[in-house]
Formats: C-alpha cells, sequence, structure tokens
C-alpha cells in the first residue's frame, strides 16, 4: 500500500480491531501489528494508536511497547490501556479505580479550543471499560475532558502532538468517537483521506500480478460474498491462471450446488463443480463434538482440493476468502493475548503433503468493506447482499451428532426460512439468518397422536461486521406463520423456538 498508512499497535483489546474499522471508514488504511513487533520502517506510517488492552499497567505482566521511535515523532493517540502507559511510566499515577468505570458515561468538562475535540460538546457520551484509574497526569500532562467519575479521562502531552483518552471512541455507544478520530487522524496528524474499495481493487490486482506472475491458482467458491469477491480480484489479476471449484460438501442449504453453478454463469470466471458431499458425510459420522467437525471438514475441503489441485497441470496456489472476522476468531490477528473463540476451516495453513502457496486477498477487510469492494467492481447486487454462511455449513447448525436424515431435515427447515424472509421483503433488512437442529426431542400433538420429534431454533441478527451482533425483531405474524409451515411441511419436527440472543455474550452461530 503507498498510502500514508496508520499504525495500530495491539495491546490484546477485544476493540483493537473496531479501531481498525472505525479509521478505514474515514477511507484512510491502517495495519495492526503486536505491540512488541513494530515495523522496522516507520516511514510509511503517519501516525500511532495505543489499543486498550486486559493487562494492567501495575501488574507484573505490565506491556512495555519500545516508543523511542514514536513518541514525540509522529502523532500519538493512546487509547485506554494505552493512556494509562503514558501516564504510570512518564511521571503520573494509575491506581485501581474505587468505583466501576464501565458503561457509558458523558464528558462533563472539555477544554476549550481544542482541535481534538472539534465539533464534540460536553454531555457527549463516550464508552468506558477499565478497572483502574489515572490518578494523575504524566509530566507535561494537560487536562483536556472529564467525566463524572473520571477526572482525566483525556489529557495531552504538551510539546508533543501525543494525546490519550481513558475511554473507547471506536465503539459503537461513543457518540462521537468518528468525529474524535477524524479530529485526531485528519485535523492534527493530517492523513490524507485516499483508501477506497476502489483503490483497494486496484492495489490489490497490482500486488497480485505481481506475488502471482504466470503461476495458475486454485480458489473454493462457496457462492458466497467473500469467496466470489476474492474470485473477481483474482480474475482481473490472473484471467485464464485462475481455476475456480465449487465443492458440494453434502452440508449446503437445500438445491444449493446447482443453484450456486447456475450464479456464476456469465462472470467469465472459470468454475468446475464437485460433488464430494458422500466424502464429508462419512467423515462425520460419530462426531458430536464442534470442533471435532470443523477440523474433519477442514480436513476433507483441503483433501478434495488437493486432488482437484493434483488434475490442473502446474497449480502453485490455493486462493480464499478468508476475511479478518475468520482470522480473529480462530487466531489472534496480530500474534498477541488475544483468545481463541472458534477454528475456522479455512484459517491456519495448510498441511505438509499440499505443496500449494496461500494466497488471501481479502484477509485485511471486514464484510462490509468486501461488499462495497465487490459494488465498485460492478458485481451483482444479489450476490452481495446475499447471506454469511459458514464454511462448515449446517454441519455446525446440527447439534451433536450428524446423520444424513438431520441433514434433510434442516435443509427444509433453513429453506421455508429463507423462502419466508425473501417473501415478506425482511431479508435485506437481516444481516444472517438461519436454522438450527437442537439435540433434543419434544413432546408433541399431531391430529389423536402423540408425537416425539425434534425441535429447531431460528436466528436472524443485525450486524455490520460480525464482530457484534443484535436478533432481529422478526413481526410475530411472520414467526408464527414460519413456524406453522415448518411443523406441517417437515417431517421430524414438532417445536420452533426463536433465538433473541445477541453478540456477546452469545456468538452468531450456535457451534
Amino acid at each position: 500500500m503507498q498510502h500514508n498508512k496508520v499504525l495500530i499497535l495491539d495491546f490484546g483489546s477485544q476493540y483493537t480491531q473496531l479501531i481498525a474499522r472505525r479509521v478505514r471508514e474515514l477511507n484512510i488504511y491502517c495495519e495492526i501489528h503486536p505491540f512488541n513487533k513494530i515495523p522496522l520502517d516507520l516511514d510509511s506510517f503517519k501516525a500511532v494508536v495505543l489499543s486498550g488492552s486486559p493487562i494492567s499497567v501495575r501488574g507484573k505482566a505490565v506491556l512495555h511497547p519500545d516508543l523511542s521511535q514514536i513518541r514525540g515523532k509522529k502523532p500519538l493517540l493512546a487509547v485506554c490501556y494505552g493512556a494509562q502507559y503514558l501516564a504510570h511510566f512518564s511521571g503520573g499515577e494509575v491506581a485501581e479505580s474505587n468505583t466501576r468505570e464501565y458503561g457509558r458515561a458523558h464528558l462533563n468538562f472539555i477544554k476549550e479550543g481544542e482541535e481534538f475535540f472539534r465539533g464534540i460538546t460536553k454531555g457527549s457520551q463516550v464508552w468506558m471499560s477499565h478497572s483502574d484509574t489515572i490518578k494523575q497526569l504524566p509530566s507535561k500532562g494537560v487536562l483536556l475532558a472529564s467525566t463524572h467519575d473520571v477526572e482525566n479521562a483525556a489529557y495531552k502531552i504538551e510539546g508533543e502532538n501525543t494525546y490519550a483518552i481513558q475511554f473507547h471512541p471506536e465503539v459503537y455507544h461513543s457518540s462521537d468517537g468518528k468525529q474524535l478520530l477524524e479530529n485526531f487522524l485528519v485535523h492534527i496528524a493530517e492523513v490524507e483521506q485516499d483508501w477506497t474499495p476502489a483503490s483497494f481493487v486496484e492495489e490489490t490486482v497490482d500486488t497480485l500480478k505481481e506475488q502471482l506472475g504466470d503461476d495458475k491458482v486454485v480458489l473454493g467458491l462457496s457462492g458466497g460474498v467473500d469467496s466470489s469477491v476474492a474470485a473477481m480480484l483474482l480474475h482481473k489479476a490472473i484471467g485464464k491462471n485462475l481455476y475456480c471449484i465449487f465443492v458440494n460438501n453434502g452440508l449446503l442449504r437445500k438445491n444449493e450446488f446447482v443453484d450456486v453453478l447456475e450464479q456464476y454463469e456469465g462472470m467469465g470466471l472459470n468454475v468446475k463443480g464437485v460433488d464430494a458431499s458422500a466424502r464429508f458425510l462419512d467423515a462425520l459420522e460419530g462426531k458430536s463434538d464442534p470442533e471435532e467437525k470443523r477440523k474433519a471438514i477442514g480436513r476433507v475441503f483441503i483433501e478434495v482440493f488437493d486432488d482437484e489441485a493434483h488434475l490442473i497441470k502446474d497449480v502453485q496456489w490455493l486462493a480464499q476468502g478468508t476475511i479478518y472476522p475468520d482470522v480473529i476468531e480462530s487466531v489472534s490477528a496480530t500474534g498477541g493475548p488475544s483468545a481463541t473463540i472458534k477454528s475456522h476451516h479455512n484459517v491456519g495453513g495448510l498441511p505438509d503433503f499440499m505443496k500449494l502457496k496461500v494466497v488471501e486477498p481479502l484477509k485485511a477487510l471486514f464484510k462490509d468493506e468486501v461488499r462495497r469492494v465487490g459494488a465498485s467492481m460492478d458485481m451483482d447486487k444479489k450476490l452481495l447482499g446475499r447471506h454469511p454462511f459458514p464454511g462448515p455449513g449446517l454441519a455446525i447448525r446440527i447439534l451433536g451428532d450428524l446423520t444424513r436424515e438431520k441433514v434433510r431435515i434442516l435443509q427444509e427447515v433453513d429453506a421455508i426460512f429463507i423462502n419466508n424472509l425473501r417473501t415478506w421483503n425482511l431479508y435485506d433488512s437481516v444481516w444472517q439468518a438461519g436454522a438450527i437442529l437442537l439435540p433434543v426431542n419434544s413432546v408433541g400433538v399431531m391430529g389423536d397422536e402423540r408425537t416425539y420429534e425434534k425441535c429447531v431454533a431460528l436466528r436472524a441478527v443485525e450486524s455490520t461486521d460480525g464482530m457484534t451482533a443484535d436478533w432481529v425483531n422478526l413481526p410475530y405474524e411472520f414467526l408464527q406463520k414460519t413456524s406453522n409451515e415448518i411443523i406441517n411441511k417437515v417431517k421430524g419436527v414438532n417445536r420452533v423456538v426463536y433465538d433473541i440472543s445477541s453478540k456477546p455474550p452469545a456468538t452468531i452461530e450456535w457451534e
């Protein structure tokens, strides 16, 4: 990337990736690096942001970044842990807070005439999330803002372009957070706002051309947004050297294998359909643990691609539609202390026997960014608006052991749910929807007979990037009709429930 970039140093905060999203919303390119692996070449970075952290600056495990080439030399914004770090090690004082400093707060003091708070007025809501508090500002610290409970909510260092805040401007609940980031990055650090979907396409295609040359690439298409956009970027870069494969793993939605292959007709892509459903379902037989399911699917996925790759002469690369949330939820995106939530079938590298190198053109993008990139390439709006669908497919929506009959049941239920969302014009107002087959039977009555059949849960959420999500308040009439239709038409189901959990604390998928 040739842009004036922003460097985000990650201390393991759950919000670090949200900082990156907010920065990119300003059309500014940024990169996240671990606090202890600062890039050697800092010339291309116009500003630096220090993230929050679950670690205390007062503890033995304090995280010590080397800021010698940053502090006083580049505009620096320290968020939460970063603000405490600067205070604690620069003549200030940080102590355990006497009151719980978590959640919504309001600025009741803002120093007048400060560019940092341009367009932000007293009473602005901010989001706090810390157990330590800054009791005394660091040497040459100047107070910029306070809340009722946090006196030193924001400060700057006199003689430097160094600013620090105790709250999180990156989260939705900080009502003027985007404005504050713009004030720092655009008006103080003077970073150019030149990173757009069109520029991403141009630069990514150039990078792929240089990286791949005349090499052949095999790509697994899923019919979803991510792999489709990745395919178009690669197609622009290497044309006929891209070989796309769409695998039927037996865990797709009803009729999806045929529908997806038809969808790609006319896009100019070289696509081959491979029906490996029996191979996947055999590998999953007897497995009920969600991680075992994911790993089995990942293993067979790789094996199928290895088989297909051998049919293509001299193929050297495997392309994947991996995006940022996939990486974040599998391992720390930075190699830092973040915890693994779940493994993803397309994250974590390839086994030694597979001699293909991996190319992932979208791995730094969030879902909404992928859609905007696709739109800039004039891709079909219906394809770009398609709901995310998990790589392991319905395997992780069938709780407990997996059988072919359970797959049939869930495919039928899912088809009714999704088709009804479209019929009721609700599909585009939902970010992701699906049905989950629960590992319980419940008593029911159909006609004069007692039944003991399966229960399914319907799930619909709204989100922008999959990092957080809220359940959708679907109309009662819609839920009533959908429930009745499922119970009447899907043999084996006699009860339907609706999941009203948000992420966090729940996840979007059940496994």
